[in-house]
C-alpha cells in the first residue's frame, strides 16, 4: 500500500469513499441494485415521489446521472415514472412495493458493512457531515409543484 501518511486529506477522502462505495455495490449484487440505486430508493422512499430534477437535487447528481439509475431501478420493477401532469415535460418517480423491499434488504447489508463501533462511528459519522456541509451545495432549493 502507498505511504498514506503522505496523500492529502482529500486523497484519502475520495479513496475511501471509492473503496466503500465498491464493497456496497459487491454485497447489493445479490439484490440486484447498486449504491447509486440504493441511494435513490431511500431519497424516494422518505421524501416520497418527485421529479427527476428534485430526485438529482437530493442525490447531489446531474439529472443525466440520475436518469440512468432510474432506467435500470425502472426495469427491476422498483420504481416507476409516470408523465407530470402540471409539467409533460418531467416526470414524477415513486418508489414501488419491490423498491420499499429491496431498500430494506440493503438496509441489512448496511449493517453488516458498516457496524455502529466501526466506520460508522459517530465521531466519523460528524467529520463527514462536516466536509459535506462545507463543501457541497448549502441549500437545495424546493420543488415547484
Amino acid at each position: 500500500m502507498p505511504e498514506l501518511n503522505e496523500w492529502s486529506t482529500s486523497r484519502l477522502l475520495t479513496t475511501a469513499a471509492r473503496i466503500v462505495e465498491h464493497s456496497w455495490n459487491e454485497k447489493l449484487l445479490s439484490i440486484g441494485i447498486t449504491h447509486a440505486g440504493l441511494t435513490t430508493l431511500g431519497v424516494l422512499s422518505r421524501e416520497g415521489t418527485m421529479t427527476g430534477v428534485r430526485l438529482a437535487q437530493l442525490v447531489h447528481v446531474q439529472a443525466q446521472t440520475v436518469g440512468r439509475t432510474l432506467d435500470r431501478l425502472e426495469k427491476r420493477g422498483l420504481v416507476t415514472r409516470l408523465r407530470n401532469t402540471a409539467d409533460r415535460r418531467s416526470q414524477r418517480i415513486t418508489i414501488t412495493p419491490a423498491g420499499s423491499k429491496a431498500l430494506e434488504r440493503a438496509q441489512n447489508i448496511e449493517n453488516e458493512l458498516m457496524p455502529e463501533d466501526g466506520l460508522a462511528s459517530q465521531d466519523l459519522r460528524k467529520r463527514l457531515e462536516t466536509v459535506i456541509n462545507e463543501l457541497g451545495p448549502n441549500k437545495i432549493p424546493a420543488e415547484k409543484e
